[in-house]
């Protein structure tokens, strides 16, 4: 098991998510004024997608570290 590429795909996968939220954003902004509070609750899942993208990206930035961090310990043993 590769935590490094356990890490990125994680962060590929809150990517995706964030572009998605992010262009749903988009195009909610861009929707008349009459159509705004039918959408008002679209509004608020992007958001919480958005959330969840960062929240992702803060816990798959951890693992890389985590990974680096243990990585750079085996090295040490190593030598």
């Amino acid at each position: 098991m590769d935590l490094t590429a356990i890490a990125l795909q994680g962060l590929d996968q809150a990517q995706v998510q964030l572009e998605a939220a992010a262009t749903g954003i988009a195009s909610a902004a861009a929707l008349s004024p009459d159509a705004a509070t039918a959408d008002t609750v679209n509004l608020s899942v992007e958001v919480v997608a958005l959330l969840s993208a960062k929240n992702q990206f803060s816990v798959n930035l951890a693992t890389l570290k985590i990974a680096d961090e243990t990585q750079k310990t085996a090295v040490d043993l190593l030598v």
